[in-house]
This record gives structure tokens, C-alpha cells and sequence, in this order.
């Protein structure tokens, strides 16, 4: 694995860059760009649009070897009409299909838009890639990767129906394309409006969707994120982002665990695994669900602490990760929700000084209670050999 940081001449964004090559030569590379000026957001979108195609100029990779971009926006609702203006970032680029998600989650420091986007480069053929709807499908010779972006409902005020017809309507997408929510959903992250408020309406309808589609204690849940976060359309008080494979055979699929560390969420109320492996023939991915400053009762650690609580952060992540002796070293990328600004200096200052040169995106957001300062999810790449399938 490489990381690394790219700078661009007169053009204010600081880019890092990571990469993985399996053994069968596909690569992988995560991207974070961060305007480091205070501008207008239409002239920083410009500025990362350029660091993006000079960064991918510089490293060889095609534009059409993109599968997902994630804007994190300080005020969408008055900024998505120039996201959808430009080829980049907008969801409707025929000619090179690429996931795009939107999210308000204000950058933190001189950004009003930061972003995080995510390429494989097959040097033995193009990606072959199909999007129907707000589903970019990655066909991979056997699986096929599925990221779905930007669902959301208006039908009713009520989070919990929102949350309940969100999770339908995926659902349904889902059977359309012979996969199901116990077999195939990887990854989700649940944005809220006001996360303060109404996670407690959320979680009662997510489970009982779950409970109804076989997800329980007993079974297994889904990775996942669940924080702030609101949308271009104000009336969506809940908005999902997904990725799921189709195809995927059960043996490679692991959830990740850490008894000493962290409690199952079931403890409390909640329905999502914290954090999942997938094997393939040369790699495994080891998605982390967004992580906070939690011991194995359930309890909050160090309130009133942010340079403790990300300590504890990290350390919850660094057990999981050994479910598949993998290590902090291995995460590609980090997405770090800060409740305060002002904290966001201390927590870069930790994170940078133990990670150099990963690519991380710093945001404000609400964490699910209160008394969290700080949330952190990560994507681990490992090399592996097997006789799974291809990635």
C-alpha cells in the first residue's frame, strides 16, 4: 500500500492519495481534496474539479476508472445547483457513470466542500459500468458492486415513516436486482437532519424493517453510519447511502467484533454491526462503521474530552481491525465528524501526526448522543489469497 500527498501548482487544495494493487493487478486508490483558502463554494468546486483531473493526470489513472464521490457541502441547499452544473459532480454524467453523493456536513477550517472519491483501475480491460436511477452498478466478472446514493422520502414529516419508506423503497430496488437486505447490503450511512432529536424515532423503524427482513441479534446486522447531516431538499429529514454486491457468497462475509472493547449495539437499542470484512482472490476490504469513544457496557467514555475520546476512538478501530490482523497502517481512508469546530484542531492534530499522509475528510456532524465529540469510520485494504472471487 502507498500513501502520499499531491501538490498542485496554484491551486489551493491539499490532496492525499492512497493505493492498493492486489496481486492480479487491479488497483485501488482513495482521494481526499480540501481547499486550504477561504473562497466562494462555486469558485472551490472549480479548484477541486482541477486538483482532481491534475492528480489523475499525474498518477496515470483514466477519469472513467471513478465509482464514487461524496461532496461534503456547507450549505447543500444553496449549493447543489452548481454541483449539478459541473460534469464531476454531477449524478447525471452519462458518458462515465460514477456514484455521486451529496451531503451538508460543513468542512471544517477554509472549506465550504471537501471530497472523498474512490477509483479501480483494471489494467487488463475499461470498468464496465451501468447506472439506472441514483444505482451505479460495477460489473466485476462474477459480483457485482451496487453504491446507491441520495435515497430519500417526503411522503410524511414523521422520521419514523421517512426512515421506514426509505428503507422499503431500497428494498425494493434490491429485489428488483435479485438481492436482499440479510445477503447483500455491505455498507450504509444514514444521514439525519436533526440527529438530536429524532434518532430514537429512527432507530424504532430501522429495526422493526430490519426485524421484518431477518435481520436481528440473533443474525446479523449491517455496517454502518448513522450521524447529522442534511439534504438539498429541506423536507428530507433522513437521507441513505448504500453499497451492496450482488452475487456475494456468504463465506465472504465477516462481521467484525471487539468484546473487550466495544459492546454489540443491541445492548442498546441499535441495529448495525460494527464494522465488516470481504474476502476476495487477492484482497480483503475491511469496512469500519463510523466508531466513537464507547467501552464494552455501552457507556460513553471521557465526556467533556476530545483528545481522550478520539484516543478511544482509534483504539476501538484498531481492535476490530485485528478481527482480520489488520492495523490502523491499513485504512485508506478516514471520514472524522466533529459535533464542535473548535475541536476539529486538536483532532487533526492527532490524526495527522499518527497518519501522515492518509487521505482523511474532516466535517462537522452530530454524532447519535450527544456526549460524543467525535465520530470516526474507515475502509481497510489487505492483500489475501483464496479461491473467492475476483474482486
Amino acid at each position: 500500500m502507498k500513501k502520499n500527498r499531491i501538490e498542485i501548482k496554484d491551486v489551493p487544495v491539499s490532496v492525499n492519495f492512497s493505493f492498493f494493487k492486489g496481486y492480479k493487478g487491479v488497483e485501488e486508490y482513495h482521494f481526499s481534496f480540501t481547499p486550504k483558502k477561504f473562497e466562494n463554494f462555486k469558485t472551490q468546486l472549480n479548484w477541486i474539479d482541477k486538483a482532481y483531473k491534475e492528480t489523475l493526470t499525474t498518477l496515470k489513472i483514466e477519469e472513467t476508472t471513478s465509482v464514487f464521490r461524496r461532496f461534503f457541502c456547507s450549505d447543500l441547499y444553496n449549493q447543489i445547483e452548481y454541483l449539478k452544473e459541473m460534469e464531476f459532480s454531477s449524478s447525471e454524467n452519462l458518458l462515465n457513470p460514477t456514484s455521486i453523493s451529496y451531503i451538508c456536513q460543513p468542512p471544517i477550517q477554509n472549506a465550504k466542500v471537501s471530497l472523498w472519491a474512490y477509483h479501480i483501475n483494471d489494467p487488463s480491460k475499461k470498468l464496465e459500468k451501468k447506472i439506472k436511477g441514483n444505482n451505479v452498478s460495477i460489473i466485476r466478472k462474477d459480483l457485482i458492486h451496487n453504491w446507491t446514493t441520495g435515497i430519500y422520502s417526503t411522503v410524511s414529516d414523521s422520521v419514523y415513516e421517512q426512515t421506514k419508506n426509505i428503507l422499503e423503497n431500497y428494498i425494493r430496488f434490491l429485489n428488483n436486482n435479485n438481492m436482499k437486505l440479510s445477503e447483500n447490503v455491505i455498507r450504509t450511512w444514514f444521514f439525519l437532519q436533526n440527529i438530536d432529536a429524532d434518532y430514537k424515532d429512527f432507530v424504532i423503524a430501522r429495526r422493526e424493517i430490519y426485524e421484518k427482513n431477518g435481520l436481528t441479534k440473533d443474525t446479523h446486522y449491517i455496517a454502518s453510519t448513522g450521524v447529522g447531516g442534511s439534504y438539498y431538499d429541506t423536507k428530507a429529514k433522513i437521507v441513505l447511502d448504500a453499497y451492496s454486491i450482488s452475487n456475494i457468497k456468504n463465506e465472504q462475509i465477516k462481521f467484525l467484533s471487539a468484546p473487550d472493547y466495544l459492546s454489540p449495539t443491541y445492548i442498546y437499542g441499535v441495529t448495525f454491526e460494527r464494522g465488516v470484512s470481504i474476502s476476495y482472490s487477492d484482497r480483503k476490504h475491511i469496512l469500519i462503521s463510523g466508531t466513537a469513544s464507547i467501552n464494552n457496557k455501552g457507556e460513553i467514555m471521557y465526556e467533556g474530552d476530545i483528545n481522550l475520546q478520539t484516543e478511544r476512538t482509534l483504539l476501538n478501530i484498531e481492535a476490530l481491525l485485528k478481527n482480520e490482523d489488520a492495523t490502523l497502517d491499513e485504512i485508506m481512508i478516514f471520514i472524522v465528524y466533529v459535533r464542535d469546530p473548535v475541536d476539529y484542531f486538536s483532532v487533526k492534530r492527532k490524526m495527522r501526526k499518527r497518519f501522515k499522509n492518509t487521505p482523511i475528510i474532516f466535517a462537522t456532524a452530530s454524532v447519535c448522543r450527544p456526549k460524543w465529540l467525535v465520530e470516526i469510520e474507515g475502509i481497510a485494504v489487505k492483500p489475501f489469497t483464496s479461491d473467492c472471487p475476483d474482486f
